[in-house]
């Protein structure tokens, strides 16, 4: 189930996901909300907050990450080799390139694509439930 992301009131979003309004929660959507790019890793997360002066653990990162995604709050991605990265999920479908040399993650809509997938399923007599798309790329030699 989507949720829809309240932008500036973070504690709204959590109450919402029927999660209690703590700190360490009220940190990491506030990191997340302020992402960009607008896919981080926990280990993202934790140097933001470092840098912040703000001393949220590891541990508790990947719990809270782990609690968002069971709430609807974030999606979680698995690019590049099992590395986890997190998102604010959103009603609103897009899908992603990834750069392999680089590792960065680029967000993109494309309408024709979106037909031609949903004209693919239909052929072969399905309807189109949920879909994600990723395209792993690289720059030309």
């Amino acid at each position: 189930m989507a949720q829809q992301h309240d932008g500036p009131e973070p504690q709204k979003t959590l109450r919402r996901a029927s999660l209690k309004v703590t700190l360490p929660r009220l940190k990491v959507l506030e990191v997340l909300e302020a992402a960009d790019p607008h896919h981080l890793s926990a280990e993202d997360v934790y140097r933001k907050l470092l840098d912040e002066d703000d001393s949220v653990g590891i541990t508790t990162i990947y719990r809270v990450l782990t609690q968002f995604e069971g709430a609807g709050i974030v999606e979680r991605h698995n690019f590049n080799e099992g590395h986890a990265v997190y998102e604010l999920k959103s009603d609103v479908h897009h899908d992603h390139m990834v750069d392999v040399q680089t590792g960065a993650v680029m967000e993109f809509v494309d309408d024709e694509i979106e037909e031609l997938q949903r004209a693919i399923v239909k052929k072969r007599g399905y309807e189109l439930v949920d879909h994600e798309l990723v395209l792993y790329v690289r720059k030309p030699a």
